[in-house]
C-alpha cells in the first residue's frame, strides 16, 4: 500500500514554508520523534510479550529508530544546533486520545495510530525533499523505506491482531484526526504539526 494513497490529505505548502524557516526547531523535534517511535516499539514489546512475532520486529523498528535519533542529533552536532528539549506537538498526543482502553481493542488501536504516524513521517519526507539543502534532502530519502516499511509492518500487525475482525472504521476514525491535525492551524511549528499560524 502507497502512504500517499493512504493518508487522506498531503502537507501544506505554508507547513513546508515554515519548515525551511525554522530548520532547527524541524531537526530538534524530528530527532524527539525518533526516540519516541523507538520509546512506542519498546512499551509495545513490554506490554505484549506473548506476542512472539510481533516483539522481535518491534525490536528491531526500535533499533532502527534509535539508529535514526542518532544521526539526526549528529546533523545537529555537524550544524552547531544544541540539542535541547521542546514541548511536544499536539499530534501523537490527540491520536492516542481516541484509542480503546480494553484489549485487545487498545492494541489494535495503538497499532493503527503507529502505523498513521509513520504514514505521516514518510509523507513529510517526501515532502521535505522538494525544500532543503542537499545534505538534508539526501539524509531524508535515505529513511522513506524504512519509514515505509514501519507502517505497513503496524498496519498489519493491527489486522493480524484484529484476526477477521472489520477494522476499517477505526482506521477512517484516525485518519480523519490526521487530517484535522494537519490542516488546520496550529500554534507551534513541529514536525508533525499543522498549518502554521503566521
Amino acid at each position: 500500500m502507497n502512504v500517499n494513497s493512504f493518508l487522506r490529505c498531503k502537507t501544506p505548502d505554508l507547513w513546508l514554508e515554515q519548515a525551511e524557516d525554522n530548520l532547527s526547531v524541524l531537526l530538534i523535534d524530528h530527532a524527539n520523534c525518533e526516540k519516541k517511535a523507538a520509546s512506542t516499539a519498546l512499551n509495545l514489546m513490554y506490554r505484549h510479550v506473548d506476542q512472539t512475532e510481533m516483539i522481535l520486529k518491534l525490536s528491531k523498528i526500535a533499533r532502527e529508530e534509535l539508529r535514526h535519533f542518532e544521526q539526526v542529533v549528529s546533523l545537529l552536532k555537524d550544524r552547531n544546533i544544541t540539542y535541547a528539549q521542546l514541548s511536544s506537538s499536539r499530534y501523537a498526543g490527540e491520536l492516542r486520545s481516541g484509542a480503546r482502553t480494553h484489549e485487545p481493542a487498545r492494541l489494535i488501536d495503538v497499532l493503527i495510530i503507529s502505523a498513521i504516524v509513520e504514514a505521516r513521517s514518510c509523507e513529510r519526507f517526501s515532502r521535505l525533499i522538494e525544500v532543503l539543502d542537499d545534505e538534508l534532502a539526501e539524509f531524508y530519502q535515505s529513511l522513506l523505506k524504512s519509514e515505509a516499511r514501519h507502517f505497513l509492518f503496524y498496519l498489519n500487525q493491527a489486522e493480524k491482531i484484529a484476526d477477521g475482525e472489520a477494522i476499517q472504521d477505526r482506521i477512517d476514525l484516525f485518519l480523519e484526526a490526521d487530517e484535522r491535525l494537519i490542516l488546520t492551524p496550529d500554534p507551534d511549528f513541529r514536525f508533525h504539526s499543522g498549518v502554521p499560524v503566521t
